[in-house]
């Protein structure tokens, strides 16, 4: 057998899910191996998408939100109750700002439309939001105002880009990173040892590389007020709404985070954007891991700003 047969290479998959384009990168010997597991990834992300997804009317967040209108009670798996718990942690830790319960805002703000929604309909969706509404005693959920919505968007991507990793390990790759719309997870480091390079976008320029960085292991996570953000009479609007005054934050640019995670690291880059230009970048700096803001200016700061 030659001995390029016997060199990993890099098997690149496409294919698009939870509103984004993905990409897996497996580098392995075996063609058929790299197939293998990354359908399995694929799949994956899929049912993760179908189950959480509160655009649809057969997934789980369909039925927890139709609970809320009839005011029972439902019982979640322990999946769903892991991921209720961290969001839990993170609303603490935010002040309120991160709030899982916001989805009646986050679709008022959904500005297809381009109009920008009023005063009232924004007091009406606030009246149907706050986690001080919701009894959850694992794994029993009941969301205590008719009306409200919930909106797992700030952490069902970065988990399933972890368990897409977690299925390739499975399938036996061990060299090789998962890309679900620029959250980052990576299964190994190249097969050399050498780690595999990621590029933050400048969120003015898109076409353009802000900063390029290193990952080993772990995931990287950015936030941001560009990919999904709409103008409306030359005021930019995000997509990220701050669920305490119901209006999108005014806020970096976007704020990237290396983790142990992916999900870990969508959280901290998230409360960076929703804590602000101040709170966010002492809070983000306390956290201890690496970071990156972009301003709207396009000024970097933190402790991967070298570029």
């Amino acid at each position: 057998m030659s001995q390029n047969h016997l060199t990993p290479h890099v098997h690149r998959f496409g294919f698009s899910a939870m509103g984004c384009p993905c990409e897996l990168q497996l580098e392995v010997i075996d063609p058929e191996l790299a197939r293998i597991a990354a359908a399995a990834a694929q799949a994956e992300v899929e049912r993760l998408d179908r189950k959480y997804s509160h655009y649809r009317d057969d997934s789980l967040v369909a039925r927890i939100d139709a609970s809320a209108d009839a005011g029972t009670t439902i019982e979640v798996d322990d999946e769903t109750a892991d991921l209720l718990d961290f969001s839990t942690t993170l609303h603490a830790q935010s002040g309120g700002r991160f709030d899982i319960t916001a989805g009646a805002l986050t679709k008022l703000w959904d500005l297809q439309s381009a109009r920008v929604p009023g005063e009232a309909e924004i007091a009406s969706a606030l009246a149907r939001c706050g986690w001080h509404h919701v009894l959850w005693r694992r794994p029993y959920l009941k969301l205590d105002v008719p009306g409200m919505r919930l909106d797992l968007g700030g952490v069902v991507k970065e988990f399933a880009a972890d368990r897409a990793a977690q299925c390739c390990r499975d399938a036996g790759i061990a060299h090789g990173v998962v890309d679900l719309g620029g959250d980052l997870a990576v299964i190994g480091a190249h097969a050399d040892a050498t780690p595999w390079l990621a590029g933050i976008k400048a969120p003015r320029d898109m076409s353009h590389t802000f900063a390029k960085i290193e990952l080993h292991s772990g995931g990287l996570a950015t936030s941001g007020d560009y990919e999904r953000a709409v103008i409306v009479d030359g005021r930019r609007y995000s997509h990220i709404i701050d669920p305490l005054s119901g209006h999108p934050v005014e806020s970096f640019a976007s704020v990237s985070v290396l983790a142990e995670s992916c999900l870990v690291a969508g959280a901290a880059s998230t409360l960076g954007m929703l804590l602000g230009l101040g709170a966010g970048y002492v809070w983000l700096q306390g956290l201890g891991l690496p970071f990156l803001c972009i301003d709207a200016d396009g000024e970097a700061s933190g402790t991967l700003a070298q570029h």
